[in-house]
């Protein structure tokens, strides 16, 4: 399904959903969304550039092979619980660590550590399977 149109459409489209994830991703703290669920809209924005502009065009895209992005993700993942383990608390207790940030006080927090390692290794994996996929219907 190569149409002109959808050639046309598919690379804004996937930046609006790339973007849209991020939103999903940073609101899931306090709200639903999350690093699962934002994973998937990015993946499928991936998926939907790849069947509309072909593999190669998502491969320069993304730039890292999508599974270096996964592990770049479960790393971030664990890492979020080491930290607790450090602090002497439970395996995956939330930590805070106020700062200033041009005089605005932000609360960064493992938490979110842990759903940005989410998002990459959903990211990764569905951008993996769906590329490996497409190539496969390419060949035939």
């Amino acid at each position: 399904m190569r149409t002109l149109i959808f050639r046309t459409i598919a690379p804004y489209l996937a930046s609006l959903m790339v973007l849209f994830s991020i939103f999903v991703l940073l609101r899931g703290h306090n709200e639903p969304g999350g690093g699962f669920i934002a994973g998937l809209i990015a993946a499928s924005a991936f998926a939907i550039y790849g069947i509309a502009c072909g593999v190669s065009p998502v491969r320069r895209a993304i730039y890292f092979h999508p599974m270096t992005i996964s592990g770049i993700g479960l790393l971030s993942a664990a890492s979020a619980g080491l930290m607790s383990i450090f602090a002497g608390t439970p395996f995956l207790t939330g930590l805070w660590a106020p700062i200033d940030v041009l005089g605005v006080h932000v609360d960064l927090s493992s938490v979110l550590l842990f759903d940005v390692g989410v998002y990459l290794v959903v990211l990764g994996s569905l951008t993996s399977i769906a590329l490996g996929l497409e190539e496969r219907e390419e060949r035939i």
